[in-house]
């Protein structure tokens, strides 16, 4: 069992277990509506005494896991975190949490994960740590990168939630893990003399929808015929997932003058080992002939190159997208050859650019 009087310190939280002196504080977390506090909580300030002094212990005496407060220097509750599903034959166990809101978006999340991990590892026989999280949760989903976790899979359809079934990224932390991020690209904003280059948001669907639709596009990429706000917005979540897993980044383009969107760019088919990765892009039908694909390409490529440790950078583009292979040659790409039936039977041809090709 763990033990009944666990004390953790981090770098700014403590984690400790629930008391009859926090009852001030969870009443009037109880009374705010605020929804972060364990499974099982009172719904009503009547109910706190009774939970604080015997509830909130449930778990612990059964064996299965314990219910830990998140406090601030001062003492002030900030948080709650779990560990549950303890299967002591197995060595397994799972972890989750809970920030009050007003907390959240600090890192506290992150800080507990980690300090729980690693006590669990040190004080107790246990080999493995799972986490889950909503597959659109990109919080959480950040929050279990951060943490060392890795990305397993995902459940399809595994919890039944108000608005229909939900699926679950499920991430595992090993004893033997090195308790450190994985690899991925951080999140971050570029500027060349004439763009801003910055994180994807809600608020390009309408732009990134439109010149996904248009003619040109359509007839020179391979995305969906139908590309629609839908298919935009599914696009934006999709990429900050495919971030968090190492797979990629993405980045809207838009003009410094006027703010207005002129491009999406993305990385994709990350390569760690080797550090090789390729890029694709679209430009706005209104943004077009103003170079600003070959800008974007470039700053991304320095960025590669200069901050990431990169070696290798691909870009494709078919035979017939002049525009496009135009683009790859003004940003310094060399052109390697041509890459037979790649997108749904049509050829691609492939340019490369390597640190010494930059200006």
């Amino acid at each position: 069992m763990f033990v009944p009087d666990v004390s953790i310190t981090a770098a700014r939280l403590t984690l400790r277990p629930f008391g009859p002196h926090d009852a001030p504080r969870i009443r009037s977390i109880v009374q705010s509506g605020a929804r972060f506090l364990p499974p099982g909580a009172p719904a009503k300030p009547s109910g706190v005494p009774q939970w604080l002094e015997i509830g909130v212990h449930e778990l612990h005496r059964s064996g299965q896991g314990v219910h830990l407060a998140m406090t601030e220097a001062d003492g002030l509750i900030v948080g709650a975190i779990s560990l549950f599903k303890t299967s002591w034959s197995a060595g397994t166990t799972e972890v989750g949490y809970g920030v009050h809101p007003l907390y959240r978006s600090r890192g506290f999340a992150t800080e507990a994960v980690c300090a729980l991990a690693a006590w669990t590892f040190e004080n107790t026989g246990l080999r493995r740590i799972d986490l889950t999280a909503n597959l659109d949760n990109l919080a959480s989903l950040r929050v279990a990168q951060k943490a060392g976790f890795t990305w397993e899979g995902v459940l399809r359809a595994a919890v039944l939630e108000a608005d229909g079934p939900r699926d679950l990224v499920l991430f595992g932390l090993l004893r033997e893990d090195g308790r450190l991020p994985s690899d991925t690209l951080p999140r971050t904003e570029l500027r060349t003399p004439r763009l801003l280059l910055r994180p994807p948001s809600l608020a390009d669907v309408r732009d990134l929808a439109a010149t996904g639709g248009d003619p040109l596009t359509q007839a020179m990429t391979g995305i969906p015929r139908d590309y629609s706000e839908q298919h935009a917005r599914a696009f934006i979540e999709h990429a900050e997932r495919a971030r968090i897993r190492g797979a990629g980044i993405a980045w809207t383009a838009e003009e410094l003058r006027t703010g207005r969107f002129a491009a999406n760019l993305d990385l994709r088919d990350v390569d760690w080992n080797h550090r090789t990765v390729e890029i694709g892009y679209m430009t706005a039908p209104w943004a077009r002939g103003n170079g600003y694909a070959g800008e974007a390409v470039q700053a991304v490529a320095r960025w590669l190159f200069e901050q990431q440790g990169f070696s290798r950078l691909q870009l494709r583009a078919a035979p017939g997208n002049t525009a496009s292979c135009r683009v790859a040659e003004k940003a310094g790409f060399v052109r390697e050859g041509v890459a037979r039936a790649s997108l749904d039977g049509e050829d691609l041809v492939v340019f490369s650019l390597i640190p010494a090709d930059l200006p």
